[in-house]
């Protein structure tokens, strides 16, 4: 048991629609009311999710990364207790198919649809952790995916992301996210929740904005609040107005040679490497 070869040939069958025929949005709301699924790809990104609990529905594998990209994988399903009662479905196609998928030359060939996790509360997220990073309609996955990995590196515990976001689970964020979205602990802001509300929970709130009434980067005393919340906003219109104003403190990154700004990944960077050092 465990899991079970099938081949296929046909891009049009029925096993393969979930990977290529369905949005990720329609894929993560495919079994309302219960939760749905989500495509992750590389080994890397799909074993960080299986140590992080989440469980293959189905796997789609290049015949020739059988016994490479794929091997680890399936040796999890295979031998792993938890996956001892199931039958996970592993589809074994050639490269035209895969390239069909995905529109490009699948480097890795693994691609595996796993089902989505309870996620926790915001006051479960926040109750331990001393720094977090809050992203506020961030729509681009890349970014999402990039901010994610930064978080993880430099010392954020933890991330929330208001429902505007890009949802960190679609394949391309935890593709550059290399698969740390699921090894640091995240959720969503509920709608009806503004960004402020973190003050609830004992967090100062640091908006980071193009304005000149801000906080020095380096004033000791913002380094030295016990936590922090660091609000970051999309690419193109920056945080709203609201959440500006109701922020305990507001930074800028200096710039130099005329650049006004960075983008909001690099941005994410420089903060969480200022303010995780601890």
């Amino acid at each position: 048991m465990g899991y079970r070869l099938i081949n296929v040939s046909d891009l049009n069958s029925d096993e393969l629609k979930i990977y290529h025929e369905l949005s990720e949005n329609r894929l993560s709301r495919i079994y309302e009311p219960k939760l749905g699924l989500f495509i992750a790809e590389t080994a890397k990104v799909i074993e960080r999710a299986m140590d992080a609990g989440y469980e293959p529905a189905s796997i789609l594998v290049l015949d020739t990364e059988l016994d490479k990209e794929a091997r680890e994988v399936l040796s999890r399903c295979e031998n792993e207790e938890r996956f001892k009662d199931t039958d996970i479905p592993v589809y074994v196609a050639g490269e035209e198919i895969l390239e069909s998928i995905t529109g490009f030359h699948l480097t890795r060939g693994l691609l595996c649809a796993m089902k989505r996790r309870e996620l926790p509360s915001v006051e479960e997220i926040c109750k331990n952790a001393k720094r977090i990073a809050v992203l506020e309609n961030v729509t681009n996955p890349t970014n999402v995916g990039a901010i994610v990995r930064n978080a993880a590196a430099l010392n954020m515990d933890a991330i929330l992301f208001t429902s505007g976001c890009a949802d960190p689970l679609y394949r391309r964020a935890a593709r550059v996210a290399m698969g740390t979205i699921f090894g640091i602990p995240w959720t969503y802001i509920p709608k009806d929740k503004p960004v402020s509300d973190l003050k609830n929970y004992g967090f100062k709130t640091v908006a980071l904005a193009l304005r000149d009434d801000t906080t020095d980067l380096g004033d000791e005393e913002l380094y030295n609040e016990d936590k922090l919340a660091i609000l970051l906003g999309s690419e193109g219109y920056g945080l709203l107005p609201e959440t500006i104003r109701d922020s305990d403190y507001c930074v800028k990154i200096p710039m130099s040679h005329n650049v006004d700004s960075l983008n909001v990944a690099a941005c994410s960077a420089v903060v969480f490497w200022r303010f995780g050092k601890r």
